[in-house]
């Protein structure tokens, strides 16, 4: 469980024809499976009681250069399923990337604020991810929805 998570959920594992169908999503905007994916992530999720669900950001660089945030897809599209509120919490404080990183790079993290401070007291906060590896980005999110007052923090990722 990465420091700071509560709870995490990913019904699939980074492998395999899930890797290959994640690296066509992000990488090349194929997004006749995130429907699957969003109902695959939605099932492993059952019936968690959350106030809002949000997804961690990706890089500006990378949003401009795919025309789209990935986990936002995601968090969206398992919102709608799960009929929770989904929201933009997080805001991306750093742009470097993860991708291509040693797994001692990886661990360092992302850095992330909160949109609007004190806008989660008392919240329970669910942060929607495509891939976790070394947990790292995950932990840096959950960092700061703490920060930003939620009194739970869990995890959906993809793989």
């Amino acid at each position: 469980m990465p420091p700071g998570v509560d709870a995490w959920w990913a019904p699939f594992a980074y492998d395999g024809p899930v890797r290959e169908l994640l690296a066509r999503f992000k990488y090349a905007n194929r997004r006749s499976a995130l429907d699957w994916l969003a109902d695959a992530m939605g099932a492993a999720l059952g019936a968690i009681p959350v106030d809002v669900l949000t997804w961690v950001p990706t890089t500006v660089e990378h949003r401009r250069a795919r025309g789209f945030d990935q986990a936002e897809l995601l968090a969206r599209a398992v919102a709608h399923r799960c009929e929770l509120p989904v929201s933009a919490v997080l805001t991306r404080t750093d742009h470097r990337h993860q991708t291509g990183l040693s797994r001692s790079e990886r661990l360092v993290g992302p850095t992330f604020t909160v949109a609007v401070p004190g806008s989660l007291a008392g919240r329970r906060v669910l942060v929607v991810d495509d891939v976790a590896t070394t947990g790292a980005t995950l932990s840096a999110a959950a960092r700061a929805v703490r920060a930003g007052g939620a009194s739970w923090v869990g995890a959906l990722t993809a793989a």
